[in-house]
């Protein structure tokens, strides 16, 4: 049975978390109307160096464990990007909370938990509602690349790609290749890139 007072401070703590994650957000992302997302970063290699090798884009990296982000903006500060940082966050949450102004340029997922079991796939990020999410936030022309070494998840992950109607497939090589240490480890791994070929209303 559901405890009405837990429940209610819940989303009380809820709704302070996020009022705060936007109000970080806007000091964070005033300067720029187009951004690079990384989900679930790790960490930080690869975004490290896509950074350093697109100065021009503005990247931001997410992961929910404390210790990978932390890992991560020391690689960025050794390698001294100011057009990279990284945050704690869950990425539904993060996206949700953007400012209006932004634009997602690029998005990648990388090696993503896969959550074999079947009761489990419902956690999965490569959901329908999740793209409609960065639907939202992206415009035309926007690249979501998704990597993975679990082939029964990129085999659900490219067909709901397939059918959502603000996505397409594209053929579009994938755009920055760099050995993540997930990559690293996989005998195998396959690759998707989809375009947004249609702009969808923000929130």
């Amino acid at each position: 049975m559901d405890n009405p007072t837990r429940t209610a401070e819940f989303i009380l703590h809820r709704a302070a978390r996020r009022q705060a994650l936007q109000a970080t957000l806007a000091e964070l992302l005033a300067p720029y109307a187009r951004i690079t997302l990384e989900i679930g970063a790790g960490h930080g290699h690869y975004l490290t160096d896509y950074a350093a090798a697109h100065p021009t884009e503005f990247c931001l990296g997410i992961d929910l464990l404390r210790d990978r982000v932390e890992r991560s903006l020391r690689k960025r500060n050794r390698a001294k990007l100011v057009n990279l940082t990284f945050m704690q966050a869950e990425a539904e949450e993060f996206v949700a909370a953007f400012p209006p102004h932004i634009v997602l340029k690029r998005i990648f997922v990388l090696f993503p938990d896969p959550w074999p079991k079947r009761r489990h796939h419902k956690n999965r990020i490569m959901q329908s509602t999740f793209l409609q999410t960065l639907a939202s936030r992206s415009d035309a022309g926007t690249d979501l690349c998704f990597r993975t070494d679990h082939a029964d998840y990129f085999a659900a992950a490219k067909a709901v790609v397939a059918a959502h109607p603000a996505w397409q497939l594209s053929s579009s090589p994938w755009p920055f290749e760099r050995v993540t240490v997930f990559q690293s480890r996989a005998a195998t791994y396959e690759s998707l890139v989809a375009m947004l070929h249609e702009k969808t209303p923000k929130y």
